[in-house]
């Protein structure tokens, strides 16, 4: 069964095939089915957004698709930046920015309690829909380390290990992520 993932982010897609590698006979990007297509993300949740981009795609193309509407949510900040993850700085996919303006505004903030969610949709060709949920949960470091990962992977803090995400090995993060979490719990559903 063929497998197209409504994304065309380099990072996204390494680690969705990682992770979804055995359980498709192929696996595409957007690119890589011949598909040219930008999704209005203008649900209220990371779910509906998730949906929405799966199922424009299956529509598009008749295979199985799979799209995933993520972001970090940190407490201090209500939840922001949220559903607006990628263009908090007002610069869609500009994560040097994000980062600057995410520590801009917990300067002197004592809780940096965060998590990162992750909502995942797969779109069957008969319209049928799997939704599955992740959630990794810790803190918003005072300055950036480590090189791995993206987005504000140098920022996230896990306590329990000591490192930030963007610290840990490839293989460790495709583990452990919210990305990980919402495709395992996926997986259990098809």
């Amino acid at each position: 069964m063929k497998l197209i993932i409504a994304s065309n982010n380099a990072h996204k897609l390494e680690e969705i095939k990682a992770i979804l590698g055995s359980s498709f006979e192929q696996i595409l990007s957007l690119r890589e089915a011949g598909i040219e297509h930008e999704t209005v993300e203008d649900g209220t949740t990371f779910m509906e957004n998730a949906v929405k981009k799966a199922r424009e795609i299956m529509e598009l193309s008749g295979c199985c698709a799979l799209a995933d509407d993520s972001g970090l949510c940190v407490d201090a900040l209500d939840g922001a930046p949220g559903l607006y993850s990628a263009r908090f700085s007002g610069h869609h996919g500009d994560d040097a920015a994000n980062n600057r303006l995410l520590l801009e505004k917990l300067q002197g903030v004592e809780d940096r309690s965060a998590h990162y969610t992750c909502a995942m949709a797969l779109v069957r060709p008969d319209g049928s829909c799997v939704e599955a949920e992740g959630y990794l949960y810790g803190r918003i470091a005072l300055a950036p380390a480590g090189s791995g990962g993206f987005g504000y992977d140098p920022l996230f803090y896990l306590p329990e290990r000591g490192c930030t995400t963007a610290q840990l090995p490839a293989g460790e993060k495709n583990r452990i992520s919210h990305r990980a979490m919402a495709l395992q719990r996926l997986v259990e559903q098809l």
